[in-house]
């Protein structure tokens, strides 16, 4: 199994009224082996606070490229850095999961990570057998610093999660 940390940046709260802005993906057992997609704008529905977080203006995010041949490419990595099946892992997968999985299938029409996400806080939660301790794990094992650049994000969310493995957490990467 291959854990892929995933992060996504938007113009508003979900697919449904929105565009992906653009998305990193890192292979959590080789934190060098990264992905970084920009798609273009898929509907007129923006939120321009949401788009803010991402850093870029509407006229940059009407430049990237074209939602299909970026997800192409997104699963073509997956394809080439998994040794087994990939399994999607990500700080908040009910926001991230829901884009990537959306543009899978609208542009794809799968998704290679398959129906389901994995979700860090959770995982250090059981680890601590306390479900408040749900953001602790950001502060005390991310090492690359949180900016809104999501290959940075996935990056910082891998190393919590191999600083998790080496506390004991029974997961293989």
């Amino acid at each position: 199994m291959s854990y892929i940390v995933v992060d996504v940046e938007s113009d508003n709260g979900s697919p449904a009224n929105g565009s992906m802005v653009c998305f990193g993906a890192v292979l959590v057992k080789d934190l060098e082996q990264t992905f970084y997609g920009q798609t273009k704008p898929i509907t007129d529905n923006w939120n321009s606070n949401a788009l803010a977080i991402s850093g870029f203006s509407r006229k940059e995010h009407e430049q990237f490229d074209s939602p299909e041949m970026v997800m192409k490419n997104f699963a073509t990595w997956i394809e080439k850095v998994s040794d087994g099946k990939p399994t999607f892992i990500s700080d908040n997968p009910a926001f991230d999961w829901q884009w990537i999985n959306y543009y899978f299938l609208k542009y794809l029409g799968h998704n290679p990570f398959g129906f389901s996400a994995r979700r860090i806080g959770d995982l250090y939660c059981g680890m601590k057998n306390d479900a408040s301790k749900n953001r602790e794990w950001k502060k005390k094992y991310r090492k690359t610093k949180h900016t809104h650049d999501p290959v940075d994000d996935a990056k910082g969310n891998a190393e919590a999660l191999l600083a998790m493995q080496k506390m004991g957490l029974m997961i293989n990467f």
